[in-house]
């Protein structure tokens, strides 16, 4: 059960970085010249399609950010014999450092952005949360992007998406008790 749990954490690490740095990225002066919606102000039934929160500066961070973290781990795999058995037999000395990268990145946070479309339309403001979709959202979209390049057991899906549901939930905890969140959820 370790195993299963390290493993999850080291696999899907690029993506959980990928779905974080966007709200970092806002703190960021120089990137403020790329806070332009996504959607372009295009709306559905006349409401904002993704919203003024889902922006090109959030969506190309967020990829070169899970690229770098990848690149780290191919470093950390080749270096450190821990990182090859927690792999689990993925060789990431062979991975596309830029495809499955770009991959994870995009696909957590395409699943950020499709969530948003629901939660528009839903009539829910911008950083009000919608248990548990906006906690799994990221997990969901970067593992079925990441299935271009590795393809993994039944088992290993389930154990990343409890994984990083609880590291989420807990992430969202700290956020809130450290005073930089103002719900834990």
């Amino acid at each position: 059960m370790v195993r299963d749990i390290l493993f999850a954490a080291w696999f899907f690490l690029p993506a959980g970085f990928a779905n974080m740095v966007p709200v970092l990225v806002t703190r960021v002066p120089i990137l403020k010249n790329y806070n332009q919606p996504i959607d372009g102000g295009i709306k559905f039934r006349s409401i904002p399609l993704f919203g003024s929160h889902k922006t090109w500066r959030g969506l190309f961070s967020g990829i070169i950010i899970a690229i770098f973290v990848l690149w780290l781990q191919v470093i950390l795999y080749d270096h450190i014999s821990f990182f090859k058995s927690v792999s689990n037999g993925i060789a990431y000395n062979h991975l596309s450092i830029f495809g499955l990268g770009f991959l994870f990145g995009l696909g957590a946070l395409g699943g950020d952005i499709i969530e948003s479309f629901f939660k528009r339309q839903l009539n829910i403001l911008p950083g009000k949360s919608l248990f548990p979709f906006d906690q799994i959202d990221y997990i969901i979209g970067g593992l079925v992007a990441s299935t271009a390049i590795v393809t993994l057991s039944f088992w290993q899906y389930v154990w990343i998406v409890i994984t990083w549901l609880i590291l989420h939930l807990v992430a969202g905890l700290v956020g809130f008790l450290i005073g930089v969140k103002d719900k834990p959820i």
